[in-house]
């Protein structure tokens, strides 16, 4: 076996029978790398070795792009890398290199933004044809085996290649070339000397009418379907709402966030049974998901919810948002306090068979939830079952409750997802039972039902740890653990900013690396070279320590914070045309320069970048990165202007920017009981333009060194004392965390007198 932890996770059970080939890739860590190491292809991991081996023998590469949850890639694998034939032509006439989109994002950008431009669609896995000199000429996405009706196989198209590759050479090198000057040109994002950010209300607004114009209001979310989480869009429009909350598109954009959050908890895209949320939904009422679970959407929806909480009050977002760390902390945590990547969506039924299916691992028949919750339930009408009670709440049907148009592949039939279709008191009241008592039988059949999933055959789980994603969910722990003033959360976020400093940190070369792994004896490995981060590294890990000193008030976290930001602008900073480059610039193995300049799935680092360098310049007074973000911000305008829907976390960086952020500095000794109760009043508020800040006695602290101004502000009467200060103008010394709160909602400032 490649890797003790493979054929485990993937939960066959068997053991496996010897491999009749064995190439390169089982050296390697990335799961996905190891999920190809016995294919009968001759691959390389993306390196010198494979560059080498083009030129000397003058070959096309063949690069074929994944990840280790991907579906499709999974189908690809199976169809076309373990079939002998395919093989054979591969490792004879292309020099092929398999690549893990996550280990190596630069990489997949530069060759995903060729395939987009020359084939106008995009995914995974990616199969592009490059010259000896990395140079693309030929791309596409998943390719079936043979010719299928009117698309061609792989084996075709491979044949193709190598008969253009001996007879029509220049032709197939000057297009690529063609392409990816054109790309230089197309991609670039740069400021003009003395160009300032666009207005701010006016993009926030424009950002919010386009959320609108696409928002779906009968279940929330954007589009029909599929539908994606898409937090950075909630969290955009929950800002907007703190900005405008007097006027009705204010009101509108808060009912829209709230919403979508509510269907989604509600919806088959949140695990009931053993909490975390899927990918996306294939329908537009969030019912039948695609089954995977990624770390950086657990982050992302985790601070979505609990700032809903914080806005409405509502308990439900509180709870949503604790469930999300349970399942983190439960099925994607090391022992290290690293943070894993991704579980799939496929596994083996329970039913038996090799072959996995989508979904297996998650859905029920009515079969199964009757024979496990038999037990009639006292007092209710035409004694039901606790099963009829549970199958009613959750949409449970006999013939399954999966449409087939959500399962084309017939994978889900006789299944059901389960979906909340009733509020609790309707049905109480259908049973004619408290509203207490259906929580309770609700809540103890979930239980039992976790009990049943442990004992299936669990998805693969991808136990790379990316240092980008694990910045995420250090922000998550932070800011859930603050909001719900959880010990056992901060705690965790700590550990978090631990691992990242021991595991993924090269301390002697200043220099974050992207991942490490867990081996097979379930210690921390890391590949050697190790890979070096890119920018998303560097700006989630910034913006996690930010929130974990915000949680924590420990100082040795905004250090740090300011460390990294120093190195980040010596790596990745574009001097002249503002705003960051997404891989160091003097990697000549990456033919773009690309600054990313979507907020899709994960935040851009760019987006991050603009709030981190505002907050920080608010922390360390360093005015040059007060200029920077605005350059930053100059940077991306045009978007900004035209588009701001593709980038809503950059507009609420520029809204940020516009309506300056307040400092809230507290004066006392950090745990004490005083203390604690003022930070108390400002977590309970969703204040997106703050940094928050601790003052005790120490003269000497690093935020007192580095704003002298701060040594003066002092308790009143020996108790712990907060300031508001916006503008270097502060409010009047405030003891009571009920007044402190009145004072950070109204919002306006009663000056001090000088």
């Amino acid at each position: 076996m490649a890797s003790g932890g493979e054929g485990a996770s993937g939960g066959e059970g068997s053991p496996s029978p010897p491999h009749r080939h064995t190439n390169r890739l089982a050296k390697e860590r990335s799961p996905y790398l190891l999920q190809h190491a016995h294919n009968p292809v001759d691959w390389y991991p993306w390196g010198q070795d494979a560059f080498d081996k083009a030129k000397n023998e003058d070959k096309p590469i063949f690069l074929s792009v994944g990840y280790s949850t991907c579906h499709w890639c999974h189908v690809m694998e199976r169809e076309s890398f373990e079939d002998e034939e395919i093989g054979k032509i591969l490792s004879d006439n292309f020099v092929s290199i398999k690549l893990d989109r996550e280990e190596r994002p630069d990489v997949d950008k530069v060759y995903m933004t060729f395939v987009q431009s020359t084939s106008g669609g995009g995914g995974w896995p990616m199969s592009v044809w490059l010259t000896p000199d990395l140079r693309p000429f030929i791309g596409g996405t998943y390719f079936p085996p043979r010719d299928h009706g009117r698309r061609p196989g792989l084996k075709t198209v491979l044949m193709r290649i190598m008969d253009q590759w001996q007879n029509n050479r220049p032709a197939l090198e000057s297009t690529g070339d063609r392409v990816l000057d054109a790309l230089k040109k197309g991609t670039a994002v740069a400021a003009n000397p003395g160009e300032s950010p666009p207005l701010a209300p006016d993009v926030a607004t424009r950002c919010f009418q386009q959320l609108a114009h696409s928002y779906e209001e009968e279940y929330g979310g954007f589009r029909d379907a599929p539908k994606f989480p898409t937090p950075v869009n909630l969290m955009f429009l929950m800002s907007y709402w703190c900005v405008n909350h007097s006027t009705s598109e204010g009101v509108e954009a808060l009912q829209m966030a709230l919403h979508t959050l509510r269907m989604m908890a509600l919806g088959g895209i949140h695990d009931h049974v053993a909490q975390g949320f899927h990918r996306y939904s294939t329908d537009s009422s969030w019912h039948v998901p695609h089954f995977e679970k990624m770390l950086y959407d657990q982050a992302q929806l985790a601070v979505a919810y609990i700032t809903a909480s914080q806005v409405s009050g509502e308990q439900l977002f509180a709870d949503v948002a604790r469930d999300i760390l349970l399942y983190v902390s439960r099925d994607l945590s090391d022992k290290s306090g690293g943070f894993y990547s991704a579980e799939d969506a496929d596994s083996v039924p329970t039913s038996g068979g090799r072959e996995k299916r989508e979904g297996a691992f998650c859905v029920w028949t009515a079969s199964e939830v009757w024979e496990l919750l038999p037990d009639v339930v006292e007092g209710a009408t035409g004694s039901a079952t606790q099963a009829d009670i549970f199958m009613h709440h959750y949409g449970v049907k006999v013939q399954g409750n999966v449409d087939p148009e959500q399962d084309p592949h017939g994978e889900l039939q006789g299944q059901n997802v389960l979906i909340v279709r009733y509020s609790v008191e309707l049905t109480a009241a259908h049973f004619g039972i408290s509203v207490e008592k259906v929580n309770e039988l609700l809540a103890s059949a979930r239980a039992k039902m976790a009990e049943v999933r442990k004992s299936r055959p669990r998805p693969h789980l991808d136990t790379k740890m990316l240092a980008s994603w694990n910045g995420l969910m250090l922000s998550a722990y932070a800011r859930v653990g603050a909001v719900l003033r959880d010990k056992g959360m901060l705690e965790r976020a700590v550990q978090a900013g631990n691992f990242l400093k021991e595991h993924l940190w090269d301390a002697e070369r200043q220099t974050v690396l992207r991942s490490c792994y867990r081996g097979d004896n379930l210690e921390v490995q890391q590949i050697s070279p190790p890979i070096s981060g890119f920018l998303d590294d560097y700006a989630f890990i910034i913006c996690g320590l930010l929130d974990l000193y915000e949680a924590t008030q420990q100082t040795e976290w905004l250090q740090w914070a300011e460390e990294l930001q120093l190195r980040q602008d010596e790596l990745f900073l574009d001097k002249e045309g503002g705003g960051y480059f997404c891989s160091d610039p003097s990697d000549n193995t990456v033919l773009l320069q690309l600054k990313e300049d979507q907020d899709g799935a994960e935040p851009s680092a760019n987006s991050v970048s603009a709030s981190n360098l505002l907050r920080l310049s608010h922390y360390t007074g360093r005015q040059e990165w007060l200029q920077m973000s605005q350059q930053l911000l100059a940077a991306f305008s045009d978007r900004l202007t035209r588009v701001p829907i593709a980038l809503p976390e950059m507009v609420r960086a520029l809204m940020a920017q516009h309506y300056t952020l307040k400092q809230i500095v507290i004066c006392g000794q950090r745990d004490a009981p005083d203390t604690s109760s003022l930070l108390a009043a400002v977590n309970s508020l969703f204040l997106p333009h703050k940094v928050l800040m601790l003052v005790d006695d120490d003269a000497d602290s690093f935020l007192c060194q580095r704003q002298p101004a701060l040594s003066s502000i002092t308790q009143q009467a020996g108790v712990a004392t907060a300031y508001v200060c916006q503008d270097f103008t502060c409010s009047l010394p405030v003891t009571d965390p009920q007044e402190l709160r009145r004072l950070l909602l109204d919002g306006t400032l009663e000056p001090q007198a000088e």
